[in-house]
């Protein structure tokens, strides 16, 4: 449950809502240098990614992850439009830099992202077809 933090800013899971947005900016900065190194070190070694309105996933596992971005990584960045707490999860409302837009969905376990879903509006390129 999201839990109030001095200044007004809440969190989740006792997790501070600037994760979602670090977590961000470690994808775009992975998409521009192609350097996944940072994003996939972030997250927990049992995560799990999904993806919905595309043909990809799930991921398990950080190694399995790491393998998808590596064979097929993605050239499209994301704006953030809005972070919104959804019980345990952070919701971000997003669109992709070249058009169209979709949702992140983030959990946290030990300050790591243990799981991300990712749902869009139009394909767009993405790790492990």
């Amino acid at each position: 449950m999201p839990h109030p933090e001095p200044g007004g800013r809440r969190t989740v899971s006792g997790m501070p809502e600037g994760l979602a947005q670090a977590h961000v900016e470690r994808f775009n900065n992975a998409v521009t240098s192609g350097d996944w190194s940072p994003f996939v070190e972030a997250l927990h070694p049992d995560a799990v990614m999904r993806f919905v309105g595309v043909p990809a996933g799930p991921r398990r596992g950080r190694e399995a992850i790491a393998a998808a971005y590596a064979a097929e990584p993605p050239d499209d960045t994301i704006g953030i439009a809005g972070v919104r707490a959804d019980g345990e999860r952070d919701v971000v409302d997003f669109a992709w830099s070249r058009g169209g837009s979709g949702t992140l969905t983030l959990r946290y376990l030990d300050g790591q992202v243990v799981e991300l879903t990712v749902t869009t509006s139009m394909a767009r390129p993405r790790p492990g077809r």
